[in-house]
């Protein structure tokens, strides 16, 4: 069950409340070179990404957004640091949110003058609260880096706004340690019911990341905390779709109207007498983007392939030089080892379920 929280609406898209859970995302390339942040921002769509960040850390990339957003289908943020003239030139040239800290920004005035623009534009503010970048008299007094340092960050910050007599907010907690960000999130969610983005910062390479995320991510998401989420991968950012997908997926939170791909495969043994890791990788990677709700399954042999995946809706089990192809539990066919990603891929693009729903 998810927590209850505002309703937010960010371009044409609304989150919070029972809205789906939104993926999103970061651009890495310079803001202000037009051509490439589209590009990757229009590759970061098709993976699945919801909402996209850019960074906006001089006037020429708060000019660019303007040339941005005609090209793109999704809400673009707009991450803004120190400079309370980027915020207001990046939400007049068509940024769907920003991503402050009003504390680090200047006096109220330049606040007010923020979020004068934000409300005539009914642009919503994500305060992002980061356990390495907390106020001196904050780290201070809790002598380091803690949740409950970042819960009064936070609740100073949202002062800020609030005084202004502005709700429109998301939040985020971010902390590199997993523990310290599963402990904000709970504090937060029992004091307010603005909208949380989820994400554990700085989680290091793929691997590593992957699975402090899930861990972080996913016990909160257990929680129903949570209404949107970002992985932070080092590296590129399509990786981090994949990986918040596959965690929506996982905790059956995906969103209904963009459903992916399940794909499972077994481990290999020594029965097992195909490439099982070459031809799992290739047939994941040409159908990962392929938006269908089925179950695809890569099984290593003919012993248990069809028994323990007979819920797929399609899927191969691994003989020698050759594959079983088979349909929710039933031999369909076979076909030789080299055969086996192109005959998958095409079953996949030409499935229609006609009798029951996929799993």
């Amino acid at each position: 069950m998810r927590k209850p929280t505002k309703l937010v609406q960010i371009g044409k898209m609304s989150i919070g409340a029972n809205q789906p859970i939104a993926i999103q995302s970061m651009t890495n390339v310079p803001t202000a070179h037009v051509a490439e942040t589209v590009n990757q921002i229009k590759q970061l769509t098709t993976a699945g990404c919801d909402i996209v960040r850019v960074a906006v850390p001089n006037r020429e990339a708060a000019s660019a957004i303007q040339d941005i957003v005609s090209q793109i289908e999704i809400p673009i943020v707009g991450d803004i640091h120190f400079d309370y003239r980027l915020a207001i030139e990046a939400m007049k040239n068509g940024v769907d949110k920003i991503r402050i800290n009003p504390g680090n920004i200047g006096s109220q005035r330049k606040v007010e003058e923020v979020v004068a623009v934000a409300k005539d534009r009914n642009i919503p503010i994500r305060i992002g609260i980061n356990s390495g970048s907390l106020e001196k008299d904050i780290l201070e007094k809790y002598g380091k880096p803690s949740a409950e340092a970042m819960i009064e960050s936070a609740q100073r910050h949202i002062a800020y706004l609030e005084a202004c007599n502005y709700d429109n907010i998301v939040i985020s907690l971010k902390a590199s340690s997993v523990m310290r960000t599963i402990k904000a999130y709970e504090l937060f969610s029992n004091l307010y019911d603005y909208p949380l983005h989820l994400g554990v910062t700085e989680a290091g390479l793929p691997r590593t990341a992957t699975v402090k995320s899930a861990l972080g991510m996913g016990a909160l998401l257990l929680q129903g905390i949570g209404d949107t989420l970002r992985v932070s991968i080092t590296g590129n950012p399509l990786e981090e779709i994949y990986v918040a997908s596959d965690i929506l997926q996982a905790l059956c939170l995906e969103n209904p109207n963009k459903p992916k791909i399940q794909f499972i495969s077994c481990p290999t043994c020594g029965r097992t007498e195909i490439d099982l890791e070459g031809i799992a990788q290739t047939i994941y990677d040409r159908i990962k983007d392929i938006r269908k709700p089925l179950t695809v399954a890569v099984m290593g042999c003919v012993v248990n392939g069809p028994g323990e995946a007979r819920e797929a809706d399609i899927g191969v089990a691994g003989g020698k030089d050759k594959g079983v192809i088979f349909k929710k539990g039933e031999i369909v066919g076979t076909v030789a080892a080299d055969k086996i990603v192109d005959t998958i891929v095409e079953e996949v693009l030409h499935y229609e379920d006609t009798d029951e729903q996929p799993v």
